[in-house]
């Protein structure tokens, strides 16, 4: 299990323990403030310095260390997240009590255009959501906040991964409480974005991707899916099958969508051996 899970996962995975979405968390008026001013103290800011530190990789091909773990270790404090399959997240969805659809922060502050594919999920009737300025979109208060059912959540997430590519993590709102699904590509999400200049701002996935040899007929499908550079082709016995890089693969299972023989499945990370 990862860091996260030790810390605050009571023996179990982090983002599947009910206590870290509790009410007694949201009590925190320092959370509180900090959900507040998030779209405009962590998002709207992240992506100026995102940008700066982006044009700092491309001439120095690194970051400073001091920076990188500054990032590193403000986001374990505040907004951190980790990679999530569609599986984790039917889990996530089906025990959740309300269910709540808005705007991506990341893609308004970058281009201005709503799109909503970011799920705030709560386990009691009590909401964080209801401290975010929705003015930040032009908005009312109580505008851009779509209630939705599981059943409806859970399958506008599967589109937005068969059809879309998106990527799905989930993100605290000052550690541990856990605030929302994000399902996004690594072009718009700035916690993505991050992965590039090689800051890891969210945990890879509790489970990695594997090849199943026999079925693997070499397409390349799952090579193009992937968004972490995380599969490439090797030769075996004159033809070619696909390999996984455990290093490189963060566990999202965008892989499996395109293998026309049910090749990739899921297995855990820490159990794989």
């Amino acid at each position: 299990m990862c860091e996260f899970c030790t810390k605050h996962g009571d023996g179990q995975i982090w983002f599947k323990n009910a206590a870290n979405y509790a009410r007694d968390l949201m009590a925190d008026l320092n959370r509180r403030h900090y959900i507040q001013g998030f779209f405009t103290g962590t998002i709207e800011s992240g992506l100026v310095t995102i940008g700066r530190l982006e044009g700092i990789y491309r001439k120095k091909k690194q970051l400073p260390a001091r920076v990188v773990k500054q990032m590193v270790d403000q986001a374990r404090e505040e907004h951190f997240g980790q990679v999530v399959t569609m599986e984790d997240v039917r889990e996530i969805v089906g025990r959740a009590a309300t269910i709540v659809r808005l705007p991506c922060a990341c893609r308004w502050a970058a281009t201005r255009k709503e799109n909503r594919c970011c799920y705030s999920v709560s386990y009691t009737a009590d909401t964080w959501y209801d401290d975010l300025d929705m003015g930040y979109f032009g908005l009312a208060h109580d505008e851009g906040l779509e209630s939705v059912t599981a059943e409806t959540a859970i399958a506008q997430m599967e589109h937005l991964e068969r059809q879309h590519g998106a990527v799905h993590t989930i993100w605290t709102m000052v550690t541990p409480f856990i605030g929302a699904i994000c399902n996004c590509t690594p072009i718009d999400c700035l916690g993505l974005r991050t992965l590039s200049l090689e800051v890891e701002t969210m945990f890879r996935g509790e489970q990695v991707a594997r090849v199943d040899a026999e079925r693997c007929t070499g397409c390349g499908a799952c090579e193009q899916a992937c968004h972490f550079g995380a599969i490439t082709g090797h030769e075996s016995s004159g033809t070619f099958k696909a390999a996984i890089d455990a290093g490189k693969c963060f566990g999202c299972g965008l892989c499996r969508n395109g293998c026309p023989t049910d090749a990739l499945a899921m297995v855990d990370r820490y159990g794989s051996g």
